[in-house]
């Protein structure tokens, strides 16, 4: 940390009253020495970051910070405030204050640094040395872990000894102490990445720490903040020195702007309890399902770790635990596909079906938002509305056709974003940040040589390769700041770009041109076949990686200017299978309530309103108490539907729903027949075979505190 603060970014008489004045007079100093290029603009995001979350921390410290553009190198700046100045915290001003500032590209190493002092931060002690010091010099080699003499022949850096080894020794569940702090680069990231280490042992060391009721509770940990830089490791290191104090095992996973090393399966799997200390979402959050789960804000872990403890000991006492989500909802709640990245010891193909339902499930929503505004575009102003001039030329206020033509074009325009999406976030969920200039570059070119939805998902899993290929090269350490926003952006687009050009490109868009053929030839038998197929597979998992695929191909159908009239039929197709599951489950509950439990009659009233809206994740409680009943006869009802809608002819310019964009369908009597029949069908099979099974005794009984019987709760549904 040697090259990150000196004597002259250190102000131990800060006369500053407010945390932008703080930020000010030490950015200045950060301008005075070259490392700060744009001060207005420096000051500007860090703001933007003081928005997200105040960074006044219990204890009396304020620790503004941010990833700037305007930053040319990791840079930290210290000032002491005597009166105290307002960053947020809860118990009052802060006194302490760290200015941390991080280039946009900043490499592992630095930021592991950076980690390293948050950490400490956590530690009385050595907050405590920094109160009591009297010169700028000695409170720079203090925070860099280094021991300038003293005049009683003692060291400025004892005192912050014993911190900086708890900040390493904690994560690696040593006893505070055990080692000294290393004033060197390695050994601070040695300070961050302990808790791998951590992982390693404490999977390895289960038997010796016991079994039952002689070994101590054990918890897992998951922190992350938007910039990953501060409050990531200091909650990190609170879980930890609470979990110390109370007699618990913690092992964090630090999820930061470094990355973050997964924990070791062992160690979930032996974990009593789960806690999320998060403002970003947990990446992988599944691994950790099935415990007792406490999720939280990153602030609530530093200033209250000991409570979170006694929180999640006290559920898992109770038995509350959280369920697995196997929802695959189609409309991106519950934890997304990026978020479920492939770990080590999953094989290529469910690797590869996490980072094509991550661009599926990102392009969704402009799916559904541009459709729909095409959809209300034609309703308005007539089927000749694409041929309207643009509404920058000619816009009547009174004429109902310039706004159809409105909305028809603002529909368009998202449409034009459907392809470089779906590209951008499959190369995304393989190579994060950086596979998303490449993933888009290579969906844009897609559009431009007519490679449509083909041509963006090779082009996605190319772009991934190449930003992963590149990031297995040794660099110079000088190189690792501009690899992020130059290097890897750069021969990443341009190995795209010359691939999706000149070598592939041409052989996709002759797929692309053969496919679109081949839909708008079906007619007849192999229309309705064809609508039968659909119909199973949107109801074969209701809402996962097979309905995704359902989906996907009806709607690359329908995302041009001007759709087919089979493609249209598809569309029309795939979703009135789709919204069969829920609202056969509605009717059957409806029907038939004595075959059904209480919790199940009151999901039914749901499933009302989500099968009308097409939202086929209503039937997954259903599905997921009775899987071999309710799954095969929701897909024969979703064939039915699937195959009367193709045959009855009716059309959908709209990829999203339900009823409510019944004036836009084609054929609409029938279509609404078509739908009835399938979840009559549906219905009638799910009372058939739930009757032909022995009754469930205690359905509709309740235990002595309001809870169902032991015999219903086997037929509660999971939460998805």
């Amino acid at each position: 940390m040697s090259d990150m603060i000196t004597a002259d970014l250190v102000d131990l008489d800060l006369s500053a009253d407010t945390k932008e004045a703080a930020a000010r007079a030490l950015a200045e100093r950060m301008v005075a020495l070259g490392r700060v290029t744009d001060l207005e603009g420096f000051l500007a995001d860090v703001a933007a970051r003081e928005a997200q979350m105040p960074t006044g921390l219990d204890g009396g410290i304020g620790i503004p910070h941010c990833r700037s553009e305007h930053v040319t190198e990791p840079t930290l700046a210290f000032g002491r405030s005597a009166a105290g100045i307002d960053f947020g915290a809860a118990d009052g001003p802060a006194d302490l204050i760290f200015l941390i500032a991080a280039p946009a590209g900043a490499d592992d190493a630095h930021l592991t640094i950076l980690s390293s002092l948050a950490r400490q931060l956590m530690n009385a002690e050595f907050t405590d040395a920094l109160r009591s010091v009297d010169d700028a010099s000695a409170a720079a080699a203090l925070i860099r872990g280094e021991e300038p003499p003293t005049a009683d022949g003692s060291t400025a850096a004892d005192a912050a000894k014993a911190p900086a080894a708890a900040g390493s020794g904690s994560a690696s569940g040593s006893e505070s102490g055990s080692e000294p702090a290393s004033g060197s680069g390695s050994g601070s990231a040695d300070s961050v990445t302990a808790p791998a280490a951590a992982s390693a042992g404490a999977a390895t060391g289960t038997d010796d720490a016991g079994t039952g009721a002689d070994r101590p509770f054990r918890i897992v940990a998951v922190t992350s903040c938007p910039t990953g830089i501060a409050h990531t490791y200091m909650a990190a290191e609170s879980l930890e020195n609470a979990g110390r104090e109370a007699g618990v095992e913690v092992v964090v996973e630090t999820q930061g702007s470094a990355g973050f090393t997964r924990l070791d399966p062992a160690v979930i799997a032996a974990a009593d309890g789960v806690i999320f200390a998060h403002d970003v979402p947990v990446r992988e959050k599944d691994r950790f399902a099935g415990k007792p789960t406490v999720d939280t804000g990153v602030k609530a872990a530093i200033n209250r770790a000991a409570d979170l403890i006694t929180e999640v000991r006290g559920k898992a006492e109770r038995g509350e635990v959280t369920a697995t989500d196997g929802s695959g909802a189609t409309d991106g709640s519950g934890t997304s596909p990026v978020e479920r990245a492939g770990g080590p010891g999953e094989g290529y193909g469910t690797k590869l079906r996490t980072w094509l339902m991550s661009g599926v499930s990102y392009m969704v929503p402009f799916v559904a938002a541009g459709g729909l505004l095409i959809a209300l575009g034609f309703a308005i102003g007539g089927y000749e509305i694409n041929e309207a001039p643009s509404v920058m030329d000619h816009f009547v206020w009174t004429q109902a056709a310039s706004w159809g033509a409105l909305l028809f074009q603002i529909g368009g325009v998202a449409f034009g974003f459907l392809v470089p999406v779906l590209a951008g976030y499959i190369a995304y969920g393989m190579a994060d940040r950086p596979g998303l200039v490449p993933g888009f570059v290579g969906g844009a070119i897609s559009l431009t040589i007519s490679a449509g939805f083909l041509g963006g998902l090779a082009a996605g899993l190319i772009a991934g390769g190449v930003v992963l290929a590149i990031q297995k090269v040794r660099i110079p350490a000088a190189l690792r700041g501009i690899m992020p926003v130059v290097v890897i952006p750069l021969i990443s687009s341009a190995v795209v770009g010359f691939l999706m050009f000149v070598v592939i490109g041409k052989p996709i868009a002759s797929a692309q041109k053969a496919m679109t053929d081949w839909l708008n030839g079906l007619t007849g038998a192999n229309a309705i076949l064809l609508g039968a197929l659909l119909g199973l597979m949107m109801c074969f998992d209701l809402g996962g990686p097979v309905n995704k695929v359902a989906y996907t191909f009806a709607t690359a159908g329908i995302a041009v200017a001007n759709p087919s009239d089979s493609a249209m039929k598809i569309m029309a197709a795939v979703m009135a299978a789709g919204m069969v599951p829920p609202l056969a489950m509605a009717l059957a509950t409806t029907v038939r309530g004595k075959l059904f439990n209480r919790t199940e009659r009151e999901n039914g009233k749901a499933a009302w309103v989500l099968g009308a809206s097409f939202i086929s994740e209503g039937a997954i409680p259903f599905a997921a108490a009775d899987p071999l009943r309710v799954i095969p006869a929701s897909m024969v009802g979703g064939a039915v539907t699937g195959a009367l809608s193709m045959s009855f002819g009716a059309t959908l310019r709209a990829p999203h729903g339900g009823i409510f964009v019944v004036p836009l369908i084609g054929n609409p009597f029938l279509y609404l027949v078509a739908i009835a029949a399938g979840v009559c069908v549906t219905a009638a099979l799910v009372i058939v075979l739930k009757g032909l099974r022995k009754p469930v005794t205690g359905a509709d009984t309740t235990g002595p505190d309001g809870t169902p019987a032991p015999s219903a709760r086997e037929e509660q549904p999971v939460a998805a």
